[in-house]
């Protein structure tokens, strides 16, 4: 299943105070909208590879290089896409969040008006 065969999607960590802000924003605002809970339902690698087109950036640049986990998984930032999708698959805690999916792309909601950028018509 693909990130955007859906309506607007959000991935959600509940523990992370950006993430909730995110999520109360986007229902203030009356948008129909699908959480996801990452950490209970991780990405998988090709939903990773699909998130990065979407972001149109590299891995690297949304990976949480402060998490014990980044270090664990031996990532450094020159390890390859592939490495740093296979550590956010095992390790669903490095990816950033919280990431806004609509209309073909995404956005990390730090600050968040990027997320509410995505809802602007075109």
């Amino acid at each position: 299943m693909s990130l955007t065969d859906a309506q607007p999607l959000l991935l959600h960590n509940p523990k992370c105070s950006k993430s909730r802000a995110a999520k109360v924003w986007l229902e203030q605002s009356g948008v129909d909208f699908t959480e996801r809970l990452y950490l209970e339902d991780p990405l998988d690698a090709a939903e990773l590879a699909e998130l990065r087109e979407l972001l149109g950036a590299p891995p690297r640049d949304w990976v949480r290089t402060g998490q014990d986990e980044y270090a664990a998984a031996g990532l450094t930032a020159n390890s390859s896409e592939v490495e740093h999708f296979a550590a956010m698959a095992a390790a669903p805690i490095l990816i950033e969040r919280p990431i806004f999916v609509h209309g073909g792309e995404a956005a990390i909601g730090r600050p968040l008006e990027r997320i509410t950028e995505l809802l602007e018509p075109a």
